[in-house]
């Protein structure tokens, strides 16, 4: 296959493919099947390609023969053109409408922005069912385009488009599952109310990375609108009142909430925070990507309750009255010193003693070094021997000899002994013995 002038001058998706799949880029016949091509056929030697193509940062601009995408393509299923320079929907159909098969395509990166997308060159997506359009600035017109002519589409990504507003579609897209719009400025509730109403078989709404504001919606609204909504993404947004949290519950189906970084949670430990939005989330199983057990959201639910019964009644969150009557009114816990515990002892070396306060949750390895360094002892091995002072005369000195065992195993108290011996190499050899 000869390119002509005009292919020379322009990155076309079909030359970046023969470029890519040529058979001498793989002399040894990995990767790429050459399969002989019918009589007549444009393609002197076919390449049979694998069925997920990626073709990223090659410059293409063109789409190339339309046969030609034919016979390479006719078995392909996802595509990825992220990272190109196609700015024009018409190279961009030419290529979609020779791939009868299409399931995925990613045009991420690509200039798009102003770029029309005519609604009678749109019918070409329409086996697509996950679409990504990143950082493409595509309008919110073409968007609506594209979605009227996919009646299968499941997934759709909008990400870094630099939205702030969402202009609303006259028609829905009844089978869009999951929308990613993170990393853009929608900032009013009011935007986001109209994805409900084009999307309303909506499962996973992802909006991380916007300046979202608020949660603004009556229950039977957010009932009406988001009746699918299972996932919400919130993270890095705006939210700063417990109210909007509270509101998540609206949506009848919601079982999943990530809501990291929102102003509202800063002042408190990741302790808290995981406790409190599990408590006012009663209908959550997974939360910031973990898992809620049984015994989790009680201890949750049982924290809230103590964290506000000290509140002045006008102040306590509705969801603390559930709470309480469900478990009644909890007394504090009590305050437990989970300080490491020391004890003061004798340290004994020959005639020298030191008085020295011992971590008791060390071991006796750590000990022996924490001795070799304040008696400023030679590498030399020691040994330790534990001298209680009350039982001394009936048990004698205990040698200190499992080096992983801790210090309170052997229950030393205020005022008893330890024992330094160094250790004496021999002088005899293993050829004396």
């Amino acid at each position: 296959m000869e390119p002509s002038s005009d292919e020379e001058e322009a990155r076309t998706f079909i030359r970046v493919l023969s470029e890519k799949y040529n058979p001498e880029n793989f002399p040894y016949g990995q990767g790429v099947v050459v399969m002989p091509s019918p009589p007549g056929s444009p393609v002197k030697d076919r390449l049979f390609l694998p069925s997920i193509l990626v073709l990223n940062y090659c410059g293409i601009n063109k789409a190339g023969d339309r046969s030609d995408i034919a016979a390479f393509c006719g078995h392909v299923v996802e595509l990825d053109l992220s990272h190109n320079e196609l700015n024009d929907w018409a190279e961009i159909c030419t290529i979609v409408s020779s791939i009868p098969h299409l399931d995925f395509l990613n045009l991420s990166m690509n200039p798009l922005s102003g770029m029309r997308l005519e609604p009678s060159m749109a019918f070409v997506f329409s086996r697509v069912r996950q679409l990504v359009l990143n950082n493409t600035h595509v309008s919110w017109d073409t968007v609506h385009t594209v979605t009227q002519h996919t009646p299968e589409l499941e997934e759709l990504f909008l990400c870094l488009n630099d939205y702030n507003m969402v202009s609303e579609s006259q028609k829905s897209c009844p089978s869009l599952r999951l929308l990613q719009i993170t990393d853009n400025q929608l900032q009013d509730w009011a935007e986001v109310r109209k994805f409900g109403k084009m999307y309303p078989s909506l499962s996973t709404l992802v909006l991380a990375n916007n300046s979202l504001d608020s949660v603004n919606d009556t229950q039977e609204t957010l009932q009406r609108l988001f009746p699918n909504l299972r996932c919400i993404n919130l993270n890095n947004s705006g939210l700063s009142k417990w109210e909007y949290i509270e509101r998540l519950n609206f949506f009848p189906k919601l079982e999943e909430v990530k809501a990291m970084g929102i102003p509202l949670l800063q002042p408190y430990t990741t302790h808290e925070r995981r406790c409190l939005l599990l408590a006012q989330l009663p209908s959550v199983v997974v939360l910031n990507g973990g898992k809620v057990s049984d015994g989790e959201r009680e201890d949750a639910e049982r924290f809230f309750i103590r964290y506000y019964q000290d509140c002045p009644g006008q102040e306590l969150p509705e969801r603390y009255h559930s709470l309480v009557s469900k478990y009644g009114h909890l007394a504090p816990l009590a305050e437990v010193d989970l300080s490491p515990r020391c004890t003061m002892v004798d340290v004994r070396l020959g005639d020298r003693v030191e008085a020295v306060s011992l971590r008791l949750e060390q071991t006796v390895s750590d000990l022996k070094k924490q001795l070799k360094a304040l008696l400023q002892l030679p590498n030399n091995g020691i040994r330790l021997f534990y001298i209680n002072r009350e039982m001394c005369s009936v048990l004698g000195p205990e040698e200190l000899k499992c080096g992983t065992r801790a210090l309170h195993s052997y229950r030393i108290r205020d005022g008893d002994e330890i024992l330094v011996v160094p250790k004496v190499k021999s002088r005899c050899s293993s050829s004396d013995l």
